[in-house]
C-alpha cells in the first residue's frame, strides 16, 4: 500500500479545487477509514478499490 504522498507524485491521486483528494482513473473522491489500532489513516477509492495510506 502506498502513501498519499507518493500517490500524489506518480499521478495516481489528485486534489480538486477544494483540497479534497480523488482517484485519478475513476475520478472519485476518495473516503476514509480510520483503524482505531492503527497510526495512519486509510484512503481508498470506492469505485476501483485503490488505497493509500495518509500518515
Amino acid at each position: 500500500m502506498n502513501s498519499v504522498r507518493s500517490a500524489l507524485r506518480e499521478g495516481a491521486v489528485e486534489k480538486d479545487t477544494y483540497g479534497r483528494l480523488a482517484c485519478t482513473s475513476c475520478a472519485e473522491s476518495l473516503k476514509t477509514h480510520n483503524d482505531p489500532d492503527e497510526v495512519f489513516t486509510v484512503k481508498y477509492c470506492p469505485e476501483c478499490d485503490g488505497e493509500w495510506k495518509e500518515l
